[in-house]
């Protein structure tokens, strides 16, 4: 439909569609029944006037079209209408004062506005050409914009829009979008935002320090405790809901102040993602856990009454594997503690001998800060690399999530479950009324020990084919081995007493049981006077490492080799560890001569180079030296020379005693005299 010279018409398809055939349509134009308008052709419409149909076909189009007169007038602007990608870009890309982007629904409508502009701007100017051209007098701008305006519903259905429906308000609008642009569809409460109360940084500061309070306050709370600062500084009073807004508005402010920095860490900061090790022994992870496995323990209170408690837990260190989740090592104790930590470091040493027959350690070992200062040293015996977590940062551990997975999987199916930790859904936690009910058929603390120590098998089994599978990709730059001396020192234990070296080595007590140990090292001779402090492995006996009182000093001591008296008892094995000590001496007796021969060949040098040397005569020695040395005769004796020499020694004829006088002045005075003895042997 179309106006033409401010008539209606209306098009050959719309007639020819559902109201008149093509042919009889012909045949009333024809005769001349119908008029024609404007013929159809060299990309025009034929357009027929409506109101000269007949009567049955002109009252089905206005049946059809009872606003055909505001279709048409409309018609001019819904054709010229196009999107326009500049505009959509523009509001899609804009970033408002607060940092925010504008909403995607305001998005198209903005857009929808300027295309509309666009298409009234085309409109008006084709008007203004074509009347121009004609030397016809051009239509007013009110009844264009008054047109225009009415065209805005109809419009609406394939642009949505918020152009304002009066012609003025129309015309105004198209004035402001020529001279600001995109900018002037914008709504103001984009561009101040929610501003109207408060607007100062002192307001927005002292209403953010209200919401981030820790105690949680309500939103009444806050308004109200506002609004009483609001009153004394001539503020404008907010409500709850404005609280609601603002607390909104500053939530990041408000995670860490209302709820701590371990949650605004675990929430709002930006999260690390990373991938498991390829390999086993690249990284290890441990920390400690509560079992949520109850026992009973009876004990006596004051009164001298037996009391039994139901809700005792043990504690749990873990030394887990990301590589697959595999516990490498744990241990069970009262609760966390360093040398609860230490039996676990020390059970994943053994297990991964046994694993992979020698114990090895991991390149990276990461735990929690507990103690951590007097745990580096021991984690740096089991790892490589020691780098803790960040303290209250439970994602960064991977054996976080691993005791949820024990408790969920094994724990929970236990009838002495106790649920999840304090803070969960208690929708969540188990029958309280139940376990109170089952209470005295919970077992005791050894029982729970073989509960956990049954879980962490069966985790193992479930889990150690897939771990050897990875073994392959363990590369042997990262293939570290811990040395058996490295192990005891650190992880062994001690007897409790201090041993030295006896002729036979070393003889501790480990055990109850006295066991005899010795080194094949030649410097280990030389520390006759050290005090040994003895660290063996309860598991293997037959090695242990002594180490000094200062710690300067190691020797890894192995079980000394029992050997048979008769020669009919010897077995296989007997000759070559005989001949080992054999070895073992005459290379002590080289090494011996050979210092000898060094401090002899030093003390001579010392004598050629002396002018003069002070040399006493004392028979008395010389007679004592005999007495006590006797080396043999030219036949190889030497016990008759020593009778001998003891018979000769008793024929002694006289002693003569002579007391000489000798003075001496003292200061003073008078010359005393003082009498010395003196004993001669003739």
């Amino acid at each position: 439909m179309e106006i033409i010279d401010g008539k209606v018409c209306i098009s050959y398809e719309e007639l020819t569609g559902r109201i008149i055939t093509p042919a009889n349509l012909n045949n009333l134009v024809s005769r001349k029944k119908v008029v024609r308008v404007q013929r159809g052709g060299n990309g025009r419409v034929a357009l027929f006037d409506p109101d000269s149909l007949p009567l049955k076909y002109r009252t089905e189009v206005y049946k059809r079209w009872p606003d055909l007169k505001e279709q048409a007038e409309s018609k001019e602007f819904i054709d010229t209408v196009e999107p326009d990608g500049a505009a959509f870009d523009f509001f899609q890309s804009y970033t408002l004062s607060d940092g925010r982007h504008l909403p995607e629904d305001k998005v198209l409508e903005y857009a929808s506005n300027a295309a509309i502009m666009n298409a009234f701007r085309a409109c008006w100017d084709a008007h203004v050409s074509k009347r121009q051209r004609s030397g016809k007098r051009t239509t007013l701008a009110k009844k264009f914009w008054a047109r225009a305006a009415a065209a805005l519903p109809r419009l609406a259905d394939r642009f949505p829009h918020s152009l304002p429906g009066s012609p003025r308000r129309l015309s105004m609008k198209c004035a402001e979008y020529v001279r600001e642009g995109y900018a002037c569809f914008i709504s103001g409460k984009f561009q101040n935002g929610n501003a109207g109360k408060v607007l100062t940084e002192e307001q927005v500061g002292y209403l953010a320090t209200l919401i981030n309070d820790p105690n949680n306050v309500q939103d009444t709370k806050v308004a109200a405790a506002y609004n009483a600062k609001a009153r004394l500084f001539g503020w404008k009073k907010i409500t709850a809901a404005a609280v609601g807004v603002w607390r909104e508005k500053l939530q990041l402010e408000a995670a860490a102040g209302r709820l701590g920095v371990t949650n605004f860490r675990n929430h709002k900061t930006m999260q690390v993602k990373r991938s498991r090790p390829t390999a086993p022994f690249l990284m290890c992870s441990l920390d400690g856990w509560t079992v949520e496995l109850l026992y009973q323990k009876t004990r006596t209170d004051k009164k001298g009454h037996n009391v039994t408690t139901y809700t005792n837990r043990l504690t749990m260190v873990v030394v887990l594997d990301p590589c697959v989740d595999y516990p490498m090592g744990y241990a069970v104790g009262d609760h966390e503690c360093p040398e609860l930590i230490k039996a676990a470091l020390r059970n994943a040493a053994v297990h991964s001998r046994g694993l992979t027959g020698q114990m090895l350690r991991y390149n990276q070992v990461q735990s929690d800060r507990y103690a951590i200062s007097c745990m580096k040293e021991l984690y740096a015996v089991l790892g490589d690399k020691v780098i803790p977590a960040q303290a209250h940062n439970a994602k960064a551990k991977p054996v976080e999530p691993y005791f949820n997975h024990l408790n969920t999987t094994y724990c929970q199916l236990c009838a002495n479950w106790g649920g999840y930790g304090v803070t969960t859904d208690p929708k969540r936690q188990p029958n309280s009324e139940a376990l109170n009910r089952r209470r005295h058929s919970f077992p005791d603390e050894a029982g729970v020990r073989a509960q956990i120590d049954e879980m962490m098998r069966l985790e193992r089994a479930q889990k150690v084919c897939k771990l050897m599978e990875k073994l392959s990709n363990l590369k042997p730059e990262h293939r570290l081995v811990m040395s058996r001396e490295m192990y005891l020192l650190n992880f062994g234990a001690e007897t409790g007493f201090k041993n030295v070296l006896e002729g036979c080595g070393l003889r501790p007590t480990i055990l109850g049981v006295k066991r005899d140990y010795d080194c094949f090292e030649l410097s280990f001779r030389d520390h006759a006077s050290e005090r040994w402090t003895v660290k063996y492995d309860p598991d293997d006996l037959h090695e242990v490492l002594a180490v000094s009182e200062d710690g300067t000093h190691r020797y890894m001591l192995e079980e000394k080799y029992v050997q048979p008296m008769a020669l009919a008892d010897r077995k296989p094995g007997d000759a070559e560890q005989l001949q080992r000590v054999r070895d073992y001496n005459k290379a002590l007796e080289a090494e011996t001569a050979r210092r000898m021969g060094d401090h002899f060949a030093g003390a001579r040098r010392v004598i050629e180079r002396a002018e003069e040397l002070p040399i006493y005569q004392t028979p008395a020695l010389g007679s004592c030296m005999e007495d006590r040395l006797m080396l043999t005769d030219s036949r190889g004796q030497h016990k008759d020379n020593r009778s001998r020499n003891r018979l000769a020694a008793a024929d002694i004829e006289a002693l003569e005693v002579e007391t000489v006088e000798i003075p001496v002045t003292r200061q003073g005075d008078d010359v005393e005299a003082y009498k010395v003895t003196d004993y001669s042997i003739f």
